[in-house]
């Protein structure tokens, strides 16, 4: 008889602590939210991935190396705006910033990467593949990614990406694809300490991002899923090859 009342005195003792959490976690939207809105006349100055790079370079090599410079939209080639979204994102100027299909493959497939992982290594758990963590697929678009290096960090937890997703939503809510696509060349990684299309055109190619042509785009391109990787190479086969299959792609792209 009396579980009622006890548990009428947990509810209230959990009531308050909740509605604290809820009137927080509401609070960091509204905060999220105006920065964005203020983005549509301000430039970010930097992302939370940019100060996490700075802070590990200053703390791994005791000096930052860095290189960055804000360009307008009208300063970008359309070559690259092209040849980035055919590499990252086909569909970026029709959805609503997120690909559940995406998604969902992404799922499926990081699912069996570590489902063989796993098979590997219980066959031959001192081999190499077995000590060899198995590839994460993201399956994001250009406004989740920009989403990501604006604001959150780069664990991989449900959490964050749920809130990864509102803040997508936000960004398209709340900013024409245009500005999207402009903040995302300004502020993506090309290179270890290497930020935004001008830095990539001129440490790349020599040359300004206004002038980039069809082929240097599309190489630029092919590197941003792992810049660090291909920034020590970026002639190599693959980057060649890759490069001709979005050049091939380009042409189809609509710019927003």
């Amino acid at each position: 008889m009396k579980t009622p009342a006890v548990l009428g005195k947990v509810l209230r003792a959990l009531w308050r602590p909740l509605a604290l959490l809820l009137v927080c976690l509401l609070a960091l939207q509204l905060y999220f939210g105006l920065r964005i809105v203020l983005m549509n006349v301000i430039a970010p100055q930097s992302t939370t991935f940019q100060r996490s790079e700075a802070w590990r370079l200053l703390l791994e090599k005791q000096r930052i190396e860095w290189s960055q410079q804000w360009v307008d939209d009208d300063r970008i080639a359309a070559n690259l705006k092209r040849a980035v979204i055919a590499s990252e994102d086909a569909g970026f100027a029709e959805h609503s910033g997120v690909e559940w299909d995406a998604i969902e493959k992404a799922w499926e497939k990081n699912v069996r990467n570590e489902a063989r992982a796993e098979r590997i290594a219980a066959a031959a758990p001192q081999s190499k593949a077995a000590k060899r963590a198995p590839k994460v697929i993201g399956g994001s678009t250009i406004s989740q990614q920009l989403a990501k290096n604006l604001f959150l960090s780069g664990e991989r937890t449900l959490a964050r990406k749920a809130q990864e997703l509102v803040l997508t939503l936000a960004l398209e809510t709340l900013l024409s694809k245009r500005r999207i696509l402009e903040i995302y060349l300004n502020s993506v990684e090309w290179g270890e300490g290497l930020f935004g299309a001008q830095a990539a055109a001129r440490h790349y190619f020599r040359t300004d991002a206004a002038k980039l042509g069809v082929y240097e785009s599309a190489r630029l391109a092919v590197m941003l899923p792992a810049p660090k990787r291909f920034e020590k190479n970026p002639g190599s086969g693959y980057v060649q090859g890759r490069a001709a299959t979005i050049v091939a792609r380009m042409p189809a792209v609509e710019l927003p």
